[in-house]
């Protein structure tokens, strides 16, 4: 395996919500378009996978199926094997935060994978700061546009 095209990633997003309110949002990828602008499109193929589109702040969409591996709301567990222009896998693990309380929570996305676009390939040893970059600008708009979704009024989403 070329070590300049596998990367690993992990952000942690503190959130003033209660975790299940949390994990149920990230559980459900159809409706991430609505409020993280890098996933343009999501389309379920069947109850536990599909396909999305996802563009950061580079002008290249990448295409990934994802596929359910595990769903532990006990946990606090999501994980999905990856699949298209990356080969991999990603997990959400969502925890209350600061001892117990009801409405802070800690959600933590890690991320393997292998990149299999040619062009992204090509550009992976030279671009790797930007690439890296270009996730962590996307990670931010992720953790900003699920803070306003679970502060927004109900009848707002």
């Amino acid at each position: 395996m070329a070590r300049w095209t596998h990367y690993r990633f992990r952000s942690v997003w503190d959130l003033d919500a209660p975790p299940a309110l949390v994990y149920a949002l990230l559980e459900d990828p159809g409706h991430y378009p609505g409020w993280w602008p890098q996933v343009r499109r999501v389309t379920p193929a069947d109850g536990h996978s599909g396909t999305a589109v996802i563009r950061s702040v580079l002008p290249y969409e990448i295409r990934v199926t994802l596929t359910g591996l595990l769903r532990d709301p006990s946990r606090g567990v999501l994980e999905a094997a990856l699949g298209g222009d990356l080969d991999g896998w990603a997990r959400w693990t969502v925890r209350p935060r600061g001892g117990t309380a009801a409405c802070r929570t800690r959600a933590v996305y890690e991320q393997e994978a292998e990149v299999r676009a040619p062009l992204l390939r090509r550009f992976s040893l030279a671009g790797r700061p930007v690439l890296r970059l270009n996730h962590t600008l996307m990670m931010r708009a992720g953790r900003r546009g699920l803070t306003a979704r679970l502060t927004a009024p109900p009848e707002a989403v």
